[in-house]
């Protein structure tokens, strides 16, 4: 009985000792391995950050190593498609900044922020399994974002809004259509996680959509956003300031009908609704009141057009005299698509070259955009702030990159907002190949000279694409549309007082697309026709040649 009560506490004694001697040589490795790194200033084990090698660089050398990376990717573009609509971003745009020294410090920390067995333990974890260390990466959100709305309203197919005007005495409604959106959330991440992973190249990001349907009309709302009391102009000095005072007009508007036929009317299933108005004309108008209501030319700006072009001079002009006269009261916000209205051939507009999908095509209305784009740097120079504003898919020749305003009825508007003490009111003319606008009102205490400056930041190089024809005879070759290089830009508004700078603000960062060039290839005579291909253009061709040739 004894020897087998003795026989396993030997066993558990012999243990202990194993295990002792085990926990001795382990502090003993230990010891001697932190001796061996004690005076090593690199950093430590198989380390990487966002996918860059930085393992035995000094924290020096390791952000050198992901600055020189990280530079070259922020301007790549990555391109995003849907179908025959692309278009690119990069991390410029969203001034994107890497925390560099951040993710260093954690990588040189990896076998130096705890005790001499969790130190080693992380060292050795590094080297046999490898740590790749995340670099915290941050961006303005508002840009992110404004890309993207900008994307899904030139989606081809994109969902049209419902909109309303006013036209004489009536309201008219323009139902909405069902369109593609973009998700917005998912396009976003997958932007973002391309942009954090600076070492892989770039893959094509297909745009993520859904298929929905306008917001039902809301009559209530309208009638809400319309309705005004009549008001008459006039002029006044406040005593207590001594400065002058300005009351614009204002016309009495209202259903003529009562809501309850209102909402009958746009429950039927119609593209367009007629609601009649009921307008009350105030007594005195500011046109009443003369030069002393808008006596000063705060601002103007000219573009100019071919008059040959008939179409498009006529829907430029059509659009200037919707605008000219408008008056806009202080803090009141001018909308482009709500003054100048639907573009259809009822008003008068005709077809003529706009962009669409990638390509030049003839659109009812085509030309327009010169007249908002006229405007807006009218509104620049009379330092207004911009409400909302959108550029082209594609370079213009009427004004330089950064200093345009597309519009798209239904999708795309043009707004500024009057931030002066005054009314102003827009004189707008279009004639012999002259399209200007004017903005008049009564200038302020303090008036800054305004100084619009436009950088091109790099070119974006177009492609040729061929496609086959079997009218042509096999062989020939003609192009179908001119391929324009596009560019990313930014634009700045400069104030200055006598004569000194006194502010620089950032207007835009813009992308424009390059314009692919179409060839058409004859295959009449072939058996079988091959399949459509594109290619890389080695021809180089200047901005210059490509703007004075782009129409919209």
């Amino acid at each position: 009985m004894e020897k087998s009560e003795k026989k396993p506490k030997n066993k558990l004694l012999i243990s202990c000792i194993s295990i002792g001697i085990l926990v001795v040589i382990l502090l003993i490795f230990s010891v001697i391995f932190s001796l061996i790194n004690i005076g090593n200033n690199s950093i430590i084990g198989k380390v990487s950050i966002m996918g860059i090698d930085v393992s035995n660089m000094t924290n020096e050398e390791a952000i050198k190593a992901l600055e020189d990376v990280i530079n070259n990717k922020v301007s790549e573009e990555l391109i995003l498609k849907k179908e025959d609509y692309e278009t690119s971003i990069n991390a410029n745009q969203i001034n994107a900044q890497y925390d560099i020294e951040g993710a260093v410090k954690e990588a040189y920390d990896i076998g130096r922020n705890g005790n001499i067995i969790t130190n080693n333990y992380s060292i050795l974890s590094s080297i046999i399994f490898g740590k790749n260390i995340e670099c915290q990466m941050n961006y303005e959100q508002e840009s992110l974002d404004k890309k993207i709305d900008d994307i899904s309203s030139k989606l081809p197919g994109a969902l049209v809004d419902n909109s309303y005007y006013i036209e004489d005495e009536e309201l008219i409604i323009v139902k909405g259509k069902k369109g593609l959106v973009v998700k917005k959330e998912e396009l976003e991440n997958s932007i973002i996680d391309e942009m954090k992973d600076i070492s892989n190249k770039y893959v094509v990001l297909d745009i993520p959509t859904e298929e929905v349907e306008p917001e039902p009309i809301d009559v209530e709302k309208i009638r809400n956003e319309i309705y005004k009391e009549p008001q008459d102009a006039s002029i006044s000095k406040n005593p207590e300031t001594n400065k002058t005072e300005i009351h614009t007009e204002v016309d009495g508007i209202d259903f003529a009908i009562s809501l309850e036929e209102a909402k009958e009317i746009v429950s039927e299933d119609k593209e367009e609704y007629t609601i009649p108005l009921k307008i009350t004309k105030p007594e005195k108008t500011l046109d009443d009141l003369g030069e002393e209501a808008f006596p000063d030319k705060i601002a103007t700006y000219s573009t100019r057009y071919d008059p040959t072009n008939r179409n498009r001079s006529n829907n430029i002009v059509i659009s200037t005299e919707k605008i000219d006269g408008t008056i806009i009261m202080p803090g009141e916000t001018f909308s482009y698509n709500q003054t100048v209205g639907e573009r259809t051939i009822a008003e008068g507009y005709k077809e003529a070259g706009a962009y669409a999908g990638g390509r030049v095509v003839q659109d009812v209305g085509g030309g327009i955009c010169q007249t908002s784009s006229t405007l807006y740097n009218a509104a620049l120079l009379a330092n207004l702030e911009i409400v909302d504003r959108s550029n082209h898919q594609f370079l213009t020749s009427y004004v330089d990159p950064g200093r345009d305003a597309t519009v798209a009825w239904g999708s795309i508007d043009f707004k500024f907002k009057n931030t002066r003490a005054y009314p102003i009111k827009i004189e707008a003319t279009a004639k012999n190949g002259v399209c200007t606008m004017s903005i008049y009102g009564i200038k302020e205490d303090t008036e800054y000279e305004v100084v619009i400056q436009s950088n091109v930041l790099s070119y974006i190089p177009y492609t040729t694409k061929y496609e086959n024809d079997s009218s042509l005879e096999e062989g020939k070759e003609v192009v179908e549309q001119s391929g324009y290089t596009g560019c990313t830009s930014e634009a700045y508004r400069i104030l200055k007082l006598n004569g000194e700078v006194v502010s620089k603000t950032l207007l835009s960062k813009d992308t424009y697309d390059p314009m692919t060039r179409i060839i058409k290839r004859g295959t009449k005579g072939e058996e079988t026709a091959s399949e459509s291909s594109t290619e890389e253009d080695i021809e180089t061709n200047t901005v210059s040649n490509e703007v004075n040739n782009t129409t919209e």
